[in-house]
């Protein structure tokens, strides 16, 4: 997806800042609504589709992660939060309440635009490459791998649009472990033991959609010293 395709929804109680990012984000291709907070988000989104949400999280009232939490009980729109906050495990919990990729105050603004791309990016698409089986079955579960697509039986299993993306690497390898390292890098995030955190979060709450017992999982397997593999029946 391009900027040009993509509405954004910028939620944000600092009406200066909400300006100035809608006046960049426009001027770089975007369509571009806002909101001051999380009540104002949702009379948006009751009548309006996004293709992501840009969320401050310190917000009077309702904040970025309780909002987001709310938001994966029946939407998938890919989050981005803002937060003044740069310690790991106020990140980290964002990332569990379900957003894709988070970015601390102050930043660069071409950095805001380039995460809001890699996010976009990330949205998985059909798989052509021959030899690949178009259908990985888990259980009760199926996985349409040229539709990235999640299934229990004929009811679909909502992804977010990390979770997706996972599922897309994973399915062109499975059987095979893939590195921690190697999913931040194809994940498009920077490098380090934080980020690979971020994967680990992320594959603990991918295991909760796959799995009888994420505790023990079955089909998304830990590799020791080699990373994580999926192992379809």
């Amino acid at each position: 997806m391009s900027g040009a395709d993509a509405h954004l929804l910028i939620v944000d109680d600092d009406e200066r800042l909400r300006g100035l990012l809608r006046k960049f984000l426009l001027r770089n291709g975007f369509l571009v609504s806002t909101a001051r907070d999380a009540d104002h988000a949702r009379r948006l989104l009751a009548g309006l589709d996004f293709d992501l949400i840009v969320l401050d999280v310190m917000m009077p009232g309702e904040d970025g992660i309780a909002f987001t939490r709310s938001l994966r009980t029946d939407r998938e729109t890919p989050v981005l939060l803002l937060t003044a906050r740069g310690e790991t495990e106020h990140r980290i919990a964002g990332l569990e309440a379900g957003a894709d990729d988070y970015l601390a105050k102050p930043f660069e603004p071409r950095e805001l635009l380039l995460r809001i791309n890699a996010i976009l990016r990330r949205l998985p698409e059909p798989d052509g490459k021959a030899g690949l089986p178009k259908l990985l079955h888990m259980g009760p579960l199926r996985y349409d791998v040229a539709r990235g697509e999640l299934w229990r039986g004929e009811q679909p299993v909502r992804l977010t649009t990390t979770e997706a993306q996972l599922m897309r690497l994973f399915a062109q390898r499975p059987g095979e472990a893939i590195s921690r390292s190697r999913l931040v890098a194809d994940l498009g995030r920077d490098g380090g033991q934080v980020q690979e955190r971020a994967v680990d979060v992320q594959i603990t709450r991918l295991r909760r959609k796959l799995e009888a017992d994420p505790k023990q999982p079955r089909y998304l397997q830990t590799v020791r010293g080699e990373g994580y593999m999926l192992a379809p029946d």
